[in-house]
């Protein structure tokens, strides 16, 4: 099983398709990894040689951020928005939408479930 990043990718899969389970590679990303690699993006992974899964954990380590460095790097960011008090770091804080959708309906995916609203007797 091929183990890269800390990932283990499924076995079943082309590699250019296994990649994008790292946090931080998508298929443009894959396929420019493999490229580099010079691995064909149409063999599955149970059919890597070692050499070709150092090879691809190689192109990653020296070109690309992902996984655990990807994710401090990007909440770091909401932290320095949060801190400096921007409109962004006032709608993250608050669990709102940042890149001006509208909140009257839907948002419900940041928003969370609906709270019911109980009336006074």
């Amino acid at each position: 099983m091929a183990r890269i990043e800390g990932v283990d990718l499924p076995r079943g899969k082309r590699v250019d398709i296994a990649l994008t389970y790292i946090y931080g590679i998508g298929r443009a990303l894959a396929l420019k990894i493999l490229k580099d690699a010079t691995v064909e993006p149409h063999i599955r992974t149970q059919d890597l040689s070692e050499v070709e899964v150092a090879a691809i954990r190689e192109v990653i380590q020296k070109s690309c951020k992902v996984e655990g460095e990807l994710r401090k790097d990007v909440a770091m960011n909401i932290k320095r928005l949060i801190d400096i008090n921007s409109y962004r770091g006032l709608r993250h804080k608050r669990g709102l939408p940042v890149r001006g959708q509208r909140t009257h309906t839907n948002a419900r995916t940041r928003k969370g479930p609906r709270r019911a609203i109980s009336r006074r007797k």
